[in-house]
């Protein structure tokens, strides 16, 4: 009996939300079903989505930075498509492959010239998970130093990391040796730093929940603290990384050489998981010093043909298509566009961020009509405010966004780096109109956060 993938979807089109419900996390089918985002999405071409009426949606998440081509991109497919045909030796565990080599060459040839070698996993979570390990061994130091309101990945060790205690709590005791300081604060760094006894200081260069920004000189007076001191220094670009921000790397916008960087999400297109580690020569000598500690580190599927396949694919997009320099001026455009806003919006207190990583803050009104209704969200929930911005942005105007993390009133975009002028006035407007909806009061934008707080009051007894 063959099997078609294709007559399987059309057979099971109506059970997506029952099959999770049954089988898998039932909880965020409760969540899509109470905020309206239960669609059933049948196809998928760029920045684009479509439902089963065919309506078409602007995707600012693109699968939390994932998509930076855009989804499906056929550069991709048919990298993937050929490597599938070729029929070459695979994960050959005595062998080392042609293909990984090529991309570790690729990658390279992006990263300031202090960084040689790559190691490859399959995730973000599992690329930190790596350099907490080569740390440690290169060091021989046991302190793990990160920021607070980071976030680094949701696996035990990347867990201790993690700056948001709503992910953390409940799966203790986590990594020991792991503390925080402030982002933004060299003063309580070099505090930190001064006993010598801290193997790495980890950072998103902007974090990516909040999407808050570094000082013009932090990033570089954080790396001179850390050689002083000898931490290693370790930019956490998962997210920021691979044009996000209008440079290949978030690092290159502060002239930063750290000494390892993390990536994973958008390096393959979002096609295969993949993830890495640029390092210095030093940190890989020192982890990999003999012939016997060749395997003392790995990940049995990491350099497979079609995870390197769609990497070298996925970069030869960006180059070719100028992803990059799109990103930078499409995203400045925009936040140049919202911030003019603040003008006229009371509820719109900041617009921020670098390239096609935005924040879009709001904060209380002045008017005493409007500040009275900001704290009848606040006091059900903090953030709750956003779900009010978000939700009609999805419904209304066909726009997918989402909070910028767990209750800040922060609505954040992330969309795919092949943005269009088009694109670029459908979430301008798309703002401007839903904002302004928000000084309405009262209006059925406040209808929808009066039920909002009522779920929210409601979650609370039952806790």
């Amino acid at each position: 009996m063959s099997l078609s993938i294709s007559e399987l979807l059309q057979s099971r089109s109506n059970d997506k939300f029952t099959l999770h419900e049954q089988h898998l996390n039932n909880q965020m089918v409760r969540v899509l079903n109470t905020i309206g985002y239960n669609r059933n999405y049948k196809k998928a071409v760029g920045q684009y989505l479509y439902d089963d009426k065919n309506q078409e949606y602007l995707d600012c998440l693109s699968g939390f930075g994932v998509f930076a081509v855009g989804r499906n991109h056929p550069t991709v497919i048919n990298a993937l498509q050929e490597t599938l045909t070729l029929e070459l030796p695979n994960l050959v565990q005595m062998d080392v492959s042609l293909l990984s080599g090529i991309f570790a060459e690729k990658i390279l040839q992006t990263t300031p010239d202090n960084l040689e070698r790559m190691f490859f996993c399959n995730s973000g979570t599992e690329a930190v998970e790596a350099a907490i390990k080569f740390a440690r061994y290169t060091t021989k130091r046991e302190k793990i130093l990160h920021c607070e309101h980071s976030y680094h990945g949701l696996t035990l060790g990347a867990l201790a990391l993690n700056g948001e205690e709503v992910f953390r709590e409940g799966f203790g005791p986590l990594l020991p040796g792991c503390s925080s300081v402030p982002f933004n604060d060299l003063e309580r760094l070099e505090a930190a730093l001064a006993n010598k006894d801290v193997a790495a200081f980890f950072i998103e260069p902007i974090q990516g929940k909040g999407v808050n920004l570094p000082d013009d000189n932090y990033l570089k007076e954080a790396q001179r603290l850390c050689h002083q001191y000898g931490t290693l220094f370790v930019a956490d670009e998962i997210q920021t990384g691979v044009g996000r921000t209008g440079k290949f790397w978030a690092i290159d916008h502060w002239d930063v050489e750290p000494d390892m960087i993390l990536m994973a999400k958008a390096l393959s297109g979002g096609f295969i998981p993949v993830g890495g580690v640029a390092m210095t020569q030093k940190i890989m000598d020192a982890v990999f010093n003999r012939m016997d500690r060749a395997v003392v580190h790995g990940s049995t599927f990491s350099k497979n043909n079609m995870a390197m396949a769609a990497g070298i694919a996925t970069l030869q997009v960006i180059e070719d298509e100028k992803l990059i320099e799109n990103t930078a001026v499409i995203g400045e455009d925009i936040i140049t566009s919202l911030a003019a806003m603040t003008h006229k919006y009371e509820f719109l207190k900041e617009v921020r961020g670098k390239g096609l990583m935005i924040a879009i803050e709001f904060g209380a009104p002045k008017s005493l009509s409007l500040k009275t209704a900001w704290m009848m969200l606040e006091a059900a929930n903090k953030g709750l405010f956003c779900q009010m911005v978000t939700i009609p942005l999805f419904k209304e105007h066909h726009l997918l966004s989402q909070v910028a993390g767990h209750g800040m009133n922060v609505v954040k975009l992330l969309p795919p780096l092949n943005l269009t002028e088009k694109d670029r006035n459908w979430v301008i407007n798309s703002f401007d109109q839903v904002i302004a909806d928000c000084h309405e009061i009262p209006g059925s934008i406040w209808d929808l956060g009066k039920n909002l707080a009522s779920h929210a009051i409601k979650n609370k007894k039952t806790k």
